[in-house]
Order: structure tokens, then sequence, then C-alpha cells
């Protein structure tokens, strides 16, 4: 019993630990199934410039995926960023992903030319566009969909709709 529980130890240990862009299986199934092809960003993918400011700002999190309980129910909710190759070029979806019972609900909130774009979560709070003419109070928890090098979106959850501003261009 001894040697048993050593082995499973050591295979425990020598197991590489979980990626930060791991999803969970049943997930994984329906992003390859609704975007086949569609690739989540990855620390890797980003520039050193574009690395080194999300690892700043958010550690070790994924630049493509952020859990966040946008919609306010608890319900696990995940925002992707999906980089999908369209003839010559490449696109970012921003997917929104719902836990639903047992299954993964997913929606594209917006596109954008890829320039390998991030997301992550804030806090509810108050939030002003860019040129001071429109803001947003979320109550929830907001995503942020952000291309490094000139653009940067708010998402927020309403209650009925979603709303967006744009906090830099």
């Amino acid at each position: 019993m001894g040697s048993c529980l050593f082995a499973f130890v050591q295979a425990a240990a020598a197991a590489p630990p979980n990626d930060a862009c791991d999803l969970p299986k049943a997930l994984q199934y329906e992003i390859e199934s609704k975007y086949p092809g569609a690739k989540l960003v990855r620390l890797s993918d980003l520039d050193k410039d574009d690395s080194a400011l999300f690892q700043k700002g958010h550690g070790g999190a994924c630049p493509g995926l952020a859990k966040v309980d946008f919609y306010g129910d608890g319900k696990p909710t995940l925002a992707l960023v999906l980089i999908e190759q369209v003839g010559p070029k490449e696109k970012a979806d921003l997917v929104v992903a719902r836990k639903i019972a047992e299954d993964w609900k997913t929606a594209v909130l917006d596109t954008a030319p890829s320039s390998w774009p991030v997301v992550w979560a804030e806090p509810p709070g108050e939030y002003h566009d860019v040129y001071g003419e429109k803001k947003i109070r979320a109550t929830r928890p907001v995503i942020v969909f952000c291309g490094y090098d000139s653009w940067a979106i708010v998402y927020a959850w309403t209650g009925k709709a979603i709303t967006k501003v744009w906090i830099r261009d």
C-alpha cells in the first residue's frame, strides 16, 4: 500500500502544472466544434512588449481567458479571445462562454483585426469613454478587450443587454 501511495505521489509531482489557458473539457469541445481552427491567445503569442505589459498587470493569468461573473448570477462564465484565420488575414473574436446546466453557451461579443488582443475582468464601477461622451455604471464585473498597441473596450451587462465603451482608442 505504501509503495502504491509513493508511486501516485511521484506521478502527481511529475505531472505538469495546469496551464492558465486550459479550458474545461466540455467548453473545449464546444469551441472546437463552433469555432473550428480558432486558437485561444496565449502568452507565447504576444510580442515581447505586450507580454511584459500583460504579466505586469495580470501575473500568470492567460491573456486569452478571463473568469468573470459577467451576468451577476454566479454561473461559470469565461471571456475568451479566439484568433481565426480569415483568408490571408487573422481576426480576433471576443467570445463569452457561460455554463448553463451541463452545457456551455457561447456568443461572440465583438470582432477585431488581429493584433493579438488580450482580455481580463475588472470590478463593477464607472467607466468613461476616451472622449468623455459616454459612461457605463456597471453593477457587475466587466470584461476588458484590449489591443495594447492602440485600443481597449469595456463590456458590461446591464441586466437586459450588453453595452460597451471605448476607454482607449
